[in-house]
C-alpha cells in the first residue's frame, strides 16, 4: 500500500538540517496531545483494577466500559441508547482505519468522501480500502463548512464528518447536521461523524450528530454513526478508549468483524475509563484551561476563538517559511497546514495546538507574535 509519509515525519524532514536558537527552550504546538495531568480519580481506578490483567478482556468492551459510556452519552446529549447501539474500540484511530475496511470490502467501486484538510488516518483507511476519494474542501471561502454536492453523494458509500473539526476548529451547526443526515437517508450512505472534540466546548455544547439524526425523525440511527474518544476530554490519551455509536444492524455486523481484529483494551484499562465517561466534572476543569489558553492568544495574537476544539488555524503568508524560521528564530515547531491537506487546502495555514498550561501557551504564542513583528506581518 502506497501510504503518505504522516505529517510529523514530514515535518522532521523540513526540520532535519535546521539548527534551533538555542538561546530558547523546546517547544511544541504540534500533536493534539493534552499535556495537563490525568485526573486522579482516573489513576485510582486503574490502579485498583491491576490485578485483572491476568484476565483476557472482552473484545465487545465489558459491562461496566458499556455503562460508563452510555452514562456518558445520555449526561452529555441527553440520548438514551442501548448496547446494540454502541461498540467500545481501542481509541478512535483503530476503528477509523478499520470500519472503511470492514464497510467497503463487498463494494465494487467504493467511494468515500470526507474533509479536506484531514485527520490523516481517514486518507489512509481509503488506501487500504481500495476507495475513491472525493474530497469535502474546508476554506475561508465556505467558512470552513464542507459544501453538499449531491451528485457525488448520491454514488457515496460512506461519509466522514468531523466535527468540531479538526485542523481548522469549525463547528457544524446543529441544521447542518440534520442536512446531512437526510441526505444520508435520501442516498443511502453511511455517515460518520468524527467527534472526539466534541467535549471541547468553550461556551455553549456542541450537539452529536445522533441528537441531529433524532431531530429529523431517526431515532434508530440508520446510516448514521459517530465515534467519540476519551483522549481529549479527560486528558489520557494513554487508556486508549473510544467508542463507535448509532446503528445497531451496521454495528452487528462490524463487532463479528472486530472478534477477528484483535483490539480489546485491558481490564484495568477499561475500568478506568468506565469511569472518566460517567463523570463529567472533570472535563468542566479542562474546558476551563483551554477557555484562558484561547484568553491568552487573542491578547497575543489578536485571534478569536473557536466554538470547540483546542487548535488554532492560524493565517500566514507562507506556512513553509514560516514553520522554519519559527524553529530556527524561536526553537518553536508548529505543523504547516498544507501537511494536513490535500490539491492545496491548508497552503498558508499553521496549525496550533494549544495543550499546556496557561503560562506555557502565553511563552509559545508570543514566540508566534515576535516572528509575526519580525516577518512584518500580523494575524
Amino acid at each position: 500500500m502506497n501510504f503518505e509519509t504522516y505529517p510529523f515525519e514530514k515535518l522532521n524532514n523540513l526540520l532535519e538540517n535546521v539548527t534551533p536558537c538555542s538561546d530558547h527552550t523546546p517547544l511544541s504546538l504540534t500533536v493534539g496531545e493534552p499535556q495537563f495531568e490525568t485526573p486522579q480519580f482516573i489513576l485510582d481506578a486503574l490502579n485498583a483494577h491491576a490485578p485483572l490483567l491476568n484476565k483476557y478482556p472482552k473484545t465487545s468492551g465489558e459491562a461496566v466500559l458499556r455503562e460508563g459510556m452510555l452514562t456518558y452519552l445520555k449526561n452529555r446529549f441527553a440520548l438514551e441508547l442501548d448496547n446494540r447501539q454502541i461498540i467500545p474500540t481501542f481509541g478512535t484511530r483503530e476503528v477509523l482505519f478499520n470500519f472503511p475496511q470492514f464497510l467497503l470490502h463487498d463494494a465494487e467501486a467504493p467511494l468515500m468522501v470526507f474533509p479536506n484538510p484531514f485527520y490523516q488516518i481517514y486518507e489512509g483507511a481509503a488506501k487500504a480500502s481500495r476507495a475513491e476519494v472525493v474530497y469535502l474542501d474546508l476554506n475561508e471561502e465556505n467558512n470552513f463548512q464542507p459544501v453538499v454536492n449531491e451528485k457525488v453523494l448520491a454514488e457515496a458509500n460512506l461519509v466522514i464528518l468531523n466535527s468540531p473539526n479538526n485542523p481548522t476548529s469549525s463547528t457544524m451547526s446543529m441544521a447542518q447536521m440534520k442536512q446531512w443526515v437526510e441526505l444520508a437517508l435520501k442516498y443511502d450512505f453511511v455517515l460518520l461523524n468524527d467527534e472526539c472534540y466534541a467535549d471541547l466546548y468553550l461556551d455553549e455544547p456542541v450537539p452529536s450528530l445522533l441528537n441531529a439524526s433524532v431531530e429529523v425523525g431517526n431515532p434508530e440511527f440508520k446510516n448514521v454513526l459517530v465515534i467519540n474518544s476519551i483522549s481529549k476530554r479527560s486528558s489520557a490519551p494513554g487508556l486508549r478508549s473510544g467508542f463507535i455509536a448509532g446503528d445497531a444492524a451496521i454495528l452487528k455486523a462490524y463487532m463479528v468483524y472486530r472478534t477477528y481484529v484483535g483490539c480489546a483494551s485491558p481490564l484495568p484499562l477499561q475500568h478506568a475509563a468506565a469511569a472518566a465517561w460517567a463523570d463529567q466534572a472533570h472535563v468542566d476543569v479542562f474546558r476551563e484551561k483551554y477557555k484562558k489558553n484561547f484568553d491568552v492568544a487573542k491578547e497575543v495574537l489578536g485571534v478569536d476563538a473557536p466554538e470547540a476544539t483546542f487548535y488554532i488555524w492560524l493565517k500566514v503568508n507562507d506556512e513553509i517559511d514560516f514553520t522554519v524560521k519559527l524553529y530556527e528564530k524561536y526553537n518553536l515547531k508548529v505543523i504547516p497546514g498544507s501537511f494536513l491537506g490535500r490539491e492545496g487546502e491548508g497552503k498558508g495555514y499553521i496549525r496550533l495546538a494549544l495543550v499546556y498550561e496557561e503560562a506555557k501557551t502565553r511563552e509559545a504564542l508570543e514566540r508566534i507574535a515576535a516572528l509575526n513583528e519580525e516577518l512584518g506581518t500580523r494575524n
